[in-house]
């Protein structure tokens, strides 16, 4: 469930005091009421008895005025105490809320592969430089899989087998399965054997899922990582909000591991492999983290003003200054939606910074997108410290785009 300030209840309507020419003007009315009252309805001998003949005309009025003005202050009292505890209630609630929505989770390992990275690029360096220049791998090629068919997409590069044939699209899953494993594996020897861990694993490919399931198997075995595993049953950026929200003091670490190879519509499509190590920053002090994830934000409406809300709170998340943040990453973005972006970025983020659209340099990376975008943010950050900015879709025209933040690390995060 996302964090919603906007809905947090307004403060309470105070009430207002007893108006002062109003009571002095009821005063008067009752005086000359009873005055009149008792010249009309009283006995003649009352004029010879003048205590009783005020007392009933002036005196009785007044105290009967004066216990409804005690009554109205008592109403007044009432109603200033209830929304005094209303205000005070509210406040509770939208600070616990602000604390809840600023929570943020460890980067702790990226591992990223897609068609700018080459074989001889153990650390991926110059799959970010092509990356950061907006170097394009989008172009017609043939199509993993589909023989002569050919289209407009981003591929891995071939990889070859024993004979010099390159590897069929199952083959190719299973080797990416293990290089991602294997760079996570890295990292988690660090981490005792029962250190538990839970799994957002997103696959995208026409390689059939039972064919999945034993390639994923298989090569979880092979990494060699010793520590318990579950899962997460939800995709997306949606993954890291929950957790936020109902897992910030579990002691476990998230990995995240989304793949796209040979999927089902390739038109301008991207092939990506990636895997991201999360931690707990309450709970997680074993490995030094290399940047911090804030809370994604999806807006709620496809519109320029929900669009600009999203964006707006994702950076009131973030303790930086929106002037900042020099790099916005874009990844499946309907075309459609550009100009909102367009409009929001030149609203909010002031100088306009640079962008990198991933769309237009790789394609769509499919249920892979906002983690591509995620993991190349995060390089960047450790490459240069300055704050990203990431604008996600999720592929539908339909779906709400998300709005994130990734930080640098500070040196005493931990």
């Amino acid at each position: 469930m996302a964090v919603r300030l906007d809905k947090v209840p307004p403060p309470a309507k105070q009430p207002a005091p007893p108006s002062l020419w109003v009571w002095l003007g009821l005063l008067l009315l009752a005086l000359l009421a009873g005055l009149g009252l008792t010249l009309g309805l009283g006995e003649e001998s009352l004029g010879q008895r003048p205590l009783q003949f005020w007392g009933r005309a002036l005196g009785l009025p007044l105290a009967i005025w004066g216990v409804l003005l005690f009554a109205r202050l008592l109403l007044h009292i009432s109603l200033l105490g209830s929304a005094e505890g209303w205000d005070e209630a509210r406040d509770a609630d939208w600070l616990a809320k602000l604390r809840q929505g600023r929570r943020s989770q460890q980067v702790l390992v990226v591992s990223l592969y897609t068609a700018l990275r080459e074989e001889g690029d153990a650390q991926g360096l110059a799959q970010l430089d092509a990356l950061t220049c907006g170097q394009a791998a989008l172009k017609a090629q043939p199509v993993r899989g589909k023989g002569e068919l050919t289209c407009r997409h981003s591929a891995l590069a071939p990889v070859l087998d024993e004979t010099g044939t390159p590897l069929d699209a199952a083959a190719m899953l299973l080797r990416l399965y293990r290089q991602v494993l294997g760079d996570m594996a890295k990292a988690l020897q660090a981490f005792p054997a029962e250190q538990s861990l839970v799994l957002v694993l997103e696959t995208d490919s026409t390689v059939p899922v039972n064919q999945q399931q034993d390639a994923w198997q298989l090569a979880w075995a092979e990494s060699g990582i010793r520590q318990p595993v579950s899962r997460l049953e939800r995709q997306g950026l949606d993954a890291i909000d929950h957790w936020l929200d109902a897992r910030i003091a579990d002691p476990a670490l998230l990995l995240v591991v989304a793949l796209r190879i040979a999927p089902e519509h390739d038109e301008d499509s991207a092939e990506v492999a990636l895997g991201l190590l999360f931690g707990n920053r309450r709970r997680q002090n074993t490995l030094p983290p290399v940047a911090y994830l804030h809370r994604p934000e999806q807006e709620h409406g496809t519109t320029t003003e929900t669009l600009r809300y999203a964006a707006r709170q994702a950076l009131d998340w973030v303790p930086v200054k929106a002037e900042a943040v020099k790099q916005v990453w874009l990844v499946a973005i309907p075309a459609k939606r550009q100009g909102d972006i367009s409009s929001v970025l030149q609203e909010l983020l002031k100088p306009e910074p640079d962008l990198r659209d991933l769309g237009a340099s790789l394609g769509h990376p499919g249920c892979a997108a906002g983690w591509t975008a995620i993991a190349a943010a995060v390089q960047a950050v450790c490459r240069g410290g300055q704050p990203q900015f990431i604008f996600s879709g999720e592929g539908a025209a339909n779906a709400g785009l998300w709005s994130t933040v990734v930080m640098a690390a500070a040196p005493s995060s931990i």
